[in-house]
């Protein structure tokens, strides 16, 4: 059994073959980024002896692309971005509708539309422990961390 405190990311970078477009899109990216890493939990199945580990995130072939290294361990597993397409839609729907509430519309509504959203990004962090269920664990915060890049990552695609 592994130390659980080893359980984690030290390092995270987005493919860089892609673009980081805005400066306002690139923030929100290393804002997500270092938010991951102050705090994580991030356990690859049958890693031999434990993390830390360092992700790589991309796209190939349209599919969402983790490259975990660490100790003894170098694995790649791809998702498809199926599964998250109509979520991530949501997502930047309920954001947009948030950012227009917040110059004009009343506390209520804000809280409102913000419950929303993040209802939605607590689904798509849902699907995303879903999806990698035997593949890595990861804690409902890391992937609500992990979903804030994938929508970045889909973002610059």
């Amino acid at each position: 059994m592994t130390d659980q405190a080893t359980q984690t990311l030290n390092a995270v970078t987005i493919d860089d073959s892609m673009s980081a477009g805005s400066r306002e899109a690139e923030h929100e990216r290393q804002v997500a980024i270092f938010d991951l890493l102050q705090e994580n939990y991030f356990e690859p199945v049958e890693a031999p002896g434990g993390g830390p580990y360092a992700l790589n995130l991309g796209l190939s072939d349209g599919r969402l692309e983790f490259q975990i290294t660490g100790p003894g361990l170098e694995r790649r597993h791809l998702l498809s971005m199926t599964t998250f397409k109509s979520t991530i839609k949501d997502y930047f729907l309920i954001c947009e509708s948030y950012d227009q509430a917040l110059r004009d519309a009343s506390a209520a509504q804000i809280e409102a539309i913000d419950m929303g959203r993040r209802g939605i990004h607590n689904d798509g962090a849902e699907k995303l422990r879903e999806r990698l269920e035997g593949k890595v664990t990861v804690d409902m915060d890391t992937a609500r961390r992990l979903f804030t890049l994938i929508c970045a990552l889909h973002r610059r695609s």
